[in-house]
């Protein structure tokens, strides 16, 4: 048995960590790269396993579990069927150099939507594992420990996949850096042939954006540089280092923002001054104000909720235009929520 199944069982009382596989977390989807959400839903599925993830079990959990986890979508029977077929539909190859053996194999064995109880909405998802993916598991010595809020929070199919394969060397302290051939490269965001050839779209379109996001939401700062053959690129050295304290918990400022203007706080484009909200009537028609309320999960009446957020500011002292409006306002929203 190996040790990665003692670390799970160890932190499996642990919310803000995932314990995965290193042999997973280093996997090359070769065919039929999961999206984003189902990326996303795979990390909860392997997280609630936990220690478990190895035996040949059927594991659990309940749409209410899915909804509230901050990053996550608000799921529905409909949004999650596609994305577990998207999981058995992933096709993984891990080649273990030591033993020199390839295996093919999958992730996803079944899975099953119960909605007996659906108009309550209460669904009960339950799935097995496959075969490899239990084996690897089972015989795993390495692992990457993921922060899971950053997972959730990451935006980019490409930045997940990057940001498993680095945290699975975190493990080595004496490894900052990874020589990656273009193809490997390729390998490890899923990108099937024929689609993005010139390097040049790879880095602009894949690697830096990816990059960018992890070093924004992530406690890593991950840099890339090329290493070219004549006027050709032949390789990236990504490296990584832990950020400073002071640069941790600017991303977990940024982590407890609303995502609404992430990208633009990113790229360095963001507004500087703080929004005014609306003095009176509602937020029909004020796209931004909107998208925050959206963002925290709340379905409120727009005329609703902006009527009893300036009571709200009015009982605190709070005006309207004050630099941390739009926080404010979010965290409302998400204390109403659903009605």
């Amino acid at each position: 048995m190996g040790k990665t199944l003692d670390v799970a069982r160890d932190r499996a009382f642990d919310q803000t960590a995932t314990v995965l596989p290193a042999e997973m977390a280093r996997g090359v989807y070769m065919r039929n790269a999961p999206s984003l959400a189902a990326l996303k839903l795979m990390h909860l599925m392997i997280a609630t396993a936990g220690g478990r993830m190895a035996d040949d079990v059927r594991h659990e959990m309940r749409l209410a579990d899915i909804r509230k986890i901050d990053g996550m979508d608000n799921h529905t029977r409909a949004s999650l069927t596609p994305l577990f077929a998207e999981l058995a539909a992933a096709v993984l190859t891990h080649d273990d150099p030591e033993k020199r053996v390839v295996t093919i194999g999958g992730l996803l064995d079944e899975a099953r939507i119960d909605y007996r109880h659906e108009v309550s909405g209460d669904l009960l998802v339950s799935w097995t594992f496959r075969s490899m993916f239990r084996r690897m598991a089972a015989e795993s010595n390495h692992w990457a420990i993921l922060d899971r809020q950053t997972v959730f929070h990451l935006g980019s199919k490409y930045s997940v996949l990057l940001f498993q394969h680095i945290a699975s060397f975190k493990e080595y302290d004496h490894i900052t850096g990874k020589t990656f051939t273009v193809p490997e490269l390729r390998a490890v965001f899923g990108i099937p042939e024929g689609k993005i050839k010139r390097f040049a779209d790879l880095n602009r379109d894949v690697l830096t954006p990816a990059i960018a996001e992890i070093n924004q939401l992530s406690r890593l700062t991950l840099t890339a540089t090329p290493n070219k053959i004549g006027r050709t690129v032949a390789s990236v050295t990504i490296a990584w280092e832990e950020k400073p304290l002071e640069g941790k918990r600017s991303t977990k400022a940024e982590l407890d923002r609303p995502k609404v203007g992430r990208k633009a706080r990113r790229d360095g484009t963001a507004e500087t001054v703080a929004r005014a909200f609306p003095a009176s009537g509602g937020i029909e028609f004020d796209q931004h104000w909107r998208d925050l309320k959206r963002a925290a999960g709340c379905n409120m009446d727009n005329t609703m909720i902006a009527d009893k957020f300036r009571a709200w500011c009015a009982g605190k002292g709070l005006a309207l235009d004050a630099r941390n409006i739009e926080q404010a306002f979010s965290s409302f929203c998400t204390k109403v929520g659903r009605v």
